[in-house]
Formats: C-alpha cells, sequence, structure tokens
C-alpha cells in the first residue's frame, strides 16, 4: 500500500513539474548572443497564470508566451511580485517594442499594450534587454 501511495504521489509531481516546457532561446543584437532559458506559456491557462506568484527569476530566464497567431492587446501584472521587462515579438522573433512592467498586487492594474500586433511575447527581469544591449529590430532565435 505504501509503495502505491508513492507511485501515485510521483505520478502527480510529474505532471505539475512537466505542465510547463523549458527551451533555450538565443537573444541577439548582431554581436553578441545571449542564452535565455524560458518556460513556455502556449495555452490560455498558462498564459493567463504567466509569472504570478513567482517570487524571484533568476538571470537568464524567462517565459515565452505564445500564440497561435498575430494577436493584440496587452499584459497586465496583478498578482505578479517582482518587475518585469516584455518584448513583443513577430513571427520571426523580431523585436518589435519592448515595455517595462512594475508589479500589482491591487484589484486594479494598468495593462502594458504595445499597441501593435505581436506573436509572441516575452517577459524577463526588469532591464535585462538594456543590460544585454537588446532593442527594437534585435531577434530572439527559437
Amino acid at each position: 500500500m505504501k509503495n502505491t501511495l508513492k507511485f501515485i504521489g510521483s505520478l502527480f509531481r510529474q505532471k505539475k513539474e512537466s505542465s510547463l516546457q523549458t527551451k533555450i532561446l538565443k537573444a541577439t543584437n548582431g554581436i553578441k548572443t545571449i542564452p535565455l532559458t524560458v518556460q513556455i506559456a502556449d495555452t490560455p491557462k498558462k498564459r493567463d497564470k504567466g509569472l504570478m506568484f513567482v517570487e524571484q527569476l533568476p538571470e537568464n530566464k524567462g517565459m515565452l508566451f505564445v500564440f497561435s497567431g498575430e494577436t493584440y492587446g496587452g499584459f497586465w501584472m496583478k498578482n505578479t511580485f517582482i518587475p518585469l521587462s516584455i518584448a513583443f515579438l513577430d513571427s520571426d522573433g523580431k523585436i518589435l517594442k519592448i515595455l517595462d512592467m512594475m508589479p500589482c498586487k491591487e484589484d486594479f492594474c494598468p495593462t502594458y499594450d504595445p499597441e501593435l500586433t505581436y506573436h509572441y511575447a516575452l517577459e524577463v527581469n526588469l532591464g535585462w534587454f538594456e543590460k544585454n544591449q537588446l532593442k527594437e529590430g534585435h531577434f530572439i532565435k527559437f
């Protein structure tokens, strides 16, 4: 019985741990390339949760929001505890716009809208793009 419970428990842990796929991306400004490990948010449920309740994000880690096609609209920071920078990318990984976003624990949180259509959004620690000399027109390679 004890072994059966351990087995059942391990199944649930594996499902929880594997719920977000991890991938290594390469951010490039044409001169240098920076590896970036991201969790993939590719379903509405995963995108809705995003980095909510995360208390720290290690350097060169982030979250890539994947949409099935071009989309528009903004992101908000409800229940997000750390400041983030977000890059909105086209289908080729070209950075279209970068915005800085502040944590929000209130009922009403501002929306950070790039005011353009995009295919992906990449969230990292606040200032990561600037620190790595990445700006609009540079690329994130998948």
